[in-house]
């Protein structure tokens, strides 16, 4: 869970699942108010589209209240997820969630007027979809993180490095091709040169 402040100094409460795997966003949703509200929602939507998944998916959380009472604790009883507690459980943090809260807020909310909470959300919902389905990762060669998740960008790895390999020959046909005045000069007087050393010999 992130705090994002209106222009009003009203604050709105959101909170995502996110695959660390795929580093896609499994499900999200925006509170007006701090509770396990949300927390229980999110782990819901997740859970379901986990259903594939062989092994028990792990929880890792912060020991915010959010995270940790009676409604959470009985929801993961009822799924097969287990909660570990970043830097208490475990001696890491939830740095996957917190990366892109960052760059969430700084590379897209932040540049606009959060002046209502429905135009937090509406910017949310479209920041949402296109890390999902449209924003290549740089950990993935290109792959986005719904390609990741779905086993469907395996093609566009094998485009790419074929597309690096013909633009590197390409510069090198051209580099290569090129030619200047100044080039040309050095190559004639440095030609010059060698035949009066020769003919001095």
């Amino acid at each position: 869970m992130t705090i994002i402040r209106l222009l009003d100094g009203t604050r709105a409460y959101l909170h995502a699942v996110i695959d660390n795997y795929s580093r896609r966003i499994l499900s999200w949703t925006l509170e007006e108010r701090l509770g396990s509200g949300g927390t229980c929602r999110i782990l819901r939507k997740a859970v379901v589209q986990l259903s594939d998944c062989s092994e028990n998916a792990i929880v890792v959380a912060d020991s915010g209240s959010e995270n940790v009472n009676g409604a959470v604790d009985d929801l993961l009883d009822d799924t097969e997820l287990t909660r570990v507690l970043a830097q208490v459980d475990v001696t890491f943090s939830n740095s996957m969630i917190e990366a892109f809260w960052r760059s969430l807020k700084h590379s897209w909310l932040y540049l606009h007027s959060l002046d209502r909470f429905a135009t937090l959300q509406r910017l949310i919902e479209f920041y949402v979809k296109a890390h999902n389905e449209v924003m290549p990762h740089s950990a993935f060669d290109g792959q986005t993180p719904d390609e990741m998740f779905f086993g469907t960008g395996d093609e566009v790895t094998t485009e790419l490095a074929d597309a690096r390999k013909t633009a590197h020959e390409e510069r090198l046909k051209a580099n290569r091709s090129a030619r200047c005045g100044v080039c040309t000069g050095e190559t004639e007087s440095t030609a010059l040169l060698l035949q009066r050393a020769r003919s001095r010999m």
